[in-house]
């Protein structure tokens, strides 16, 4: 992997939040824009870039549905994953106060996660397709009372104050990031670590076929963490699942559950395994 481009590849603008997790995750690689998904992935199956870091899901707005869809459509593998807590801030060219904001522009999300903010100041919201694009829109443009929600970073890279961090009416909003890469890397399997590892496959249509496929890791003790659904095809006849379970396919328990899982399964790929990422022990801390 070392002799492709030193690039991490995610869709967006710079200053992104997408932006802001390849600079946390990985500082050693020059991030790059694209303007899809797609292109982004696309880029590191053809050898333009060594990784992409793609967001899955957000803990307020659910999971990204387009992800699933394009995934299947690829060769590349997952190894690793980042956990971005959302920070959104109140951003206006250099030397604005608060208290003279009369509009806000950013994407319609998280206008509605500051919204309680946004009346509290009693700010006109105004949508805007992304968020680091609605900054980079008012620093080339900037106008009196005008303000935008975005990153931190998108405040750096655009030149724009800070007037107020954590702008979001509750905490704990987190985006969850997958990193592909062209190539598998599954890590050695050690003791006392933890791993992550995430399964696709397709079940037949008969009855109870889910439940059957996935008996093996309930008798083999394999906490399963994530289980999403989705039409594999136009046809609407078979459905696909993506699976995360916490395990390494070394483990004797995780062999056996995969054993039968591809019995009672078809097209049953092993997308990636992954270290356990440091936020999900922090998570399950909290809710104890």
């Amino acid at each position: 992997m070392t002799d492709l481009p030193a690039i991490i590849a995610y869709q967006g603008v710079p200053g992104a939040y997408s932006h802001l997790s390849c600079r946390k995750a990985h500082p050693e690689l020059e991030a790059r824009a694209c303007s899809t998904f797609a292109e982004a992935m696309f880029m590191v199956e053809g050898g333009e870039a060594r990784l992409a870091m793609i967001p899955l899901e957000n803990s307020t707005a659910g999971r990204v549905e387009e992800i699933y869809r394009l995934m299947p459509k690829t060769e590349l593998h997952i190894v690793g994953e980042h956990f971005e807590p959302v920070n959104h801030c109140l951003l206006a060219a250099k030397g604005s106060k608060v208290e003279e904001i009369s509009v806000v522009a950013s994407h319609p999300q998280a206008l509605a996660q500051c919204d309680g903010n946004i009346r509290q100041l009693n700010i006109q919201p105004i949508a805007s397709l992304d968020t680091a694009g609605a900054a980079e829109s008012l620093s080339n443009a900037p106008q009196q009372g005008h303000a935008a929600i975005a990153s931190s970073l998108a405040a750096e890279l655009y030149d724009l104050e800070i007037l107020r961090d954590n702008f979001q009416d509750k905490s704990g909003n987190t985006t969850r990031f997958l990193i592909l890469a062209r190539d598998s890397h599954i890590p050695q399997l050690v003791n006392d670590a933890r791993f992550m590892t995430s399964i696709m496959f397709t079940v037949r249509n008969i009855p109870a076929a889910l439940y059957k496929a996935l008996g093996g890791f309930s008798t083999n003790g394999v906490n399963m963490l994530k289980l999403e659904s989705y039409m594999a095809s136009d046809s609407m006849t078979a459905t696909s699942f993506h699976l995360d379970v916490e395990g390494h396919p070394d483990q004797k328990a995780m062999k056996y559950a995969l054993q039968e899982l591809d019995f009672f399964a078809k097209d049953v790929r092993i997308m990636g395994t992954y270290p356990w990422h440091p936020f999900r022990t922090q998570a399950n801390q909290i809710i104890e």
